[in-house]
């Protein structure tokens, strides 16, 4: 199977990450975390009504209806670019609600469900909960940028293209940390040479691009098939090159790594959320093993 992408994907994934740089970039990243540590951290309606103008939520509903008429791998490859950004909100949950909930194709309405494993991500934000949520609670979530409730017993039905676009989000964040690891490699100095010179950093890299390469073809390929099992094991790969990548990139950065002002610690602390909220690792092991 050939994953080489068209012009116009590849037109489609530079536009969208070029518009990310530009209204989510690097401040408006660092001033949403400093909001949410301060107890002001909030959901930007602005950001979102962009989004939705710019054709994110209705990317794949049909032109008559006012979508932009694309398929799901289109849609990786806007989520892929999504979570290199860290943008925060439900945009899963708001995507595959385009079309059913008024608003949400428009950006106009914030969409959340409930996940299979009983967590609402941003329920206080929400115009619209998909699935049971009156009882529940807020607990305490690692990422400061995704606020997290927890419904008492079991959670909604399992949305495939849910665990699918959140393992392309995943895949962002492993080819942010491979990149930034890169660039601190070549840039930082230590007993007179980039520390990139040194074979044990080295590998950490190597390693680190062979992950994203290798959870970016498998989601890429279950976009295409939309097998269960396929997603399941995307997912799989997709959760562990995030979080395995976010972990070497805090290495090859050392102490400075593991400061609150650097941005790799985000990057891991979403993964961690990432992993936990949609199809997680056992159960998507389960599901290709039983497969085989």
């Amino acid at each position: 199977m050939d994953f080489r992408l068209s012009r116009d994907q590849e037109d489609l994934r530079r536009g969208v990450r070029e518009l990310l740089a530009g209204r989510f970039g690097r401040e408006a990243l660092r001033a949403a975390v400093d909001g949410a540590a301060d107890g002001g951290g909030a959901l930007d309606r602005g950001l979102w009504k962009e989004l939705g103008e710019a054709g994110f939520f209705a990317l794949r509903l049909p032109e008559e209806r006012g979508g932009v008429g694309l398929g799901l791998p289109e849609a990786v490859l806007v989520f892929e670019e999504a979570g290199r950004a860290l943008v925060p909100g439900p945009l899963v949950a708001t995507h595959l609600a385009a079309g059913p909930v008024p608003g949400a194709a428009e950006g106009r309405a914030v969409v959340t469900g409930v996940s299979s494993e009983g967590l609402v991500p941003w329920l206080d934000a929400a115009d619209v909960v998909l699935g049971p949520a009156g009882d529940a609670v807020p607990v305490r979530s690692v990422d400061p940028l995704t606020p997290l409730h927890r419904v008492p017993g079991t959670g909604g039905a399992e949305v495939r293209e849910a665990a699918l676009l959140t393992a392309a989000e995943q895949v962002g964040t492993a080819a942010w940390c491979t990149d930034a690891a890169v660039e601190h490699a070549r840039r930082r100095e230590q007993f007179g040479q980039p520390i990139g010179g040194f074979q044990a950093v080295k590998h950490l890299c190597a390693g680190m691009l062979v992950r994203t390469e290798l959870a970016r073809a498998a989601v890429w390929a279950a976009a295409v098939t939309a097998d269960p099992v396929e997603i399941a094991g995307a997912k799989l790969l997709a959760d562990e090159a995030a979080v395995a990548n976010a972990r070497d990139c805090l290495q090859v950065h050392g102490g400075m790594g593991f400061t609150w002002e650097a941005d790799v610690h985000l990057h891991l602390k979403r993964a961690w959320v990432r992993a936990a909220l949609v199809l997680p690792g056992a159960r998507a092991a389960e599901e290709v093993a039983a497969a085989l």
